[in-house]
């Protein structure tokens, strides 16, 4: 068999009621290249191991099923460097965790034909459709237009969801002072923007299910996202660090915005009047308005065509 061009990453873990959807984007992948898929199953007590088997035993060329017998998420290690790195074969690696979805056969081509024709960049990213209880929310949505966003903007934060994000192999598997602090997708957007931008697509080729039980979105809410911004000002600090200050102004903005953030989840809204924050208040206001108006066209564009 052929050595894969992409290999796909999908953590999951509980996922019984989702992950059949997962598994069916993979599947349904259109290539002119190989393809691979690791799934981790972190130890599930609710069968999505039988579910995986089922298509590891289906389609034994494209899975490769990982079963933990004890639950290592909640033992503090970190799954992907630690059980999925070591196993990468693809000069791209794609991520999906297990309770999302890939909405687009074409998705894969997709994206590796616009890394092939950017090799300045590392990273690519899509529109992504926000469902919440099997009812769309939205999108995620950074541009109307295809083409690439700056690192700076990256630095500044963007709306990306983890299931549309296609990166080089050698960049997806440095671990830089970012991952120190924290293995997510926001420590790899930064590494993978920083060298040549951030290619983005703006074709809707996956779903992000939101607040399914367990997931990210259900578990870090109110002031528990104080602690996660925490997190991230480390993060940021680390970056700033590791690229000796090259979007320092970027970082300056990224640590506005948290702090805003904060703001309006404490009910500390006069703070967002100070002379400090008015104007990051303000373009925070602008750009919130712009991505409602681009959420409205995503949307008359995805019912136009269901």
């Amino acid at each position: 068999m052929d050595e894969p061009v992409v290999t796909v990453i999908c953590l999951a873990y509980n996922h019984a009621p989702y992950i059949r959807d997962a598994l069916e984007g993979f599947v349904c992948q259109k290539t002119t290249f190989p393809v691979e898929v690791i799934v981790h199953d972190d130890a599930s007590t609710d069968g999505t191991a039988d579910i995986i088997r089922e298509y590891a035993a289906r389609y034994p060329h494209l899975f490769r099923p990982i079963y933990q017998k004890e639950n290592q998420y909640s033992r503090g290690i970190a799954i992907a460097p630690t059980f999925c790195f070591p196993l990468v074969r693809g000069r791209y690696v794609a991520l999906c965790e297990g309770d999302d979805y890939w909405t687009d056969p074409m998705k894969l081509q997709l994206q590796v034909e616009a890394l092939e024709r950017h090799p300045e960049a590392d990273l690519s990213a899509h529109c992504a459709r926000i469902v919440r209880d099997g009812v769309t929310r939205g999108f995620m949505v950074t541009s109307l237009r295809d083409g690439v966003i700056p690192a700076s903007q990256v630095v500044e934060g963007l709306h990306l969801a983890t299931a549309s994000l296609l990166c080089r192999r050698e960049n997806y598997l440095t671990m830089t002072p970012m991952r120190a602090v924290r293995v997510n997708d926001l420590a790899l957007q930064l590494q993978g923007a920083r060298r040549g931008g951030l290619v983005y697509l703006s074709r809707c080729m996956s779903v992000y299910r939101m607040q399914t039980p367990g997931s990210w979105s259900a578990t870090h809410r109110g002031l528990r996202r104080v602690e996660d911004r925490k997190k991230e000002r480390e993060m940021m600090a680390a970056y700033d660090v590791w690229t000796a200050g090259e979007h320092h102004c970027a970082v300056l903005r990224r640590l506005d915005k948290l702090d805003t953030s904060d703001f309006i989840t404490q009910h500390r809204y006069l703070k967002l009047l100070t002379p400090r924050y008015l104007p990051y208040s303000l373009r925070r206001l602008g750009r919130t308005l712009l991505r409602l108006m681009r959420n409205y066209y995503c949307m008359i564009r995805w019912k136009n065509c269901s």
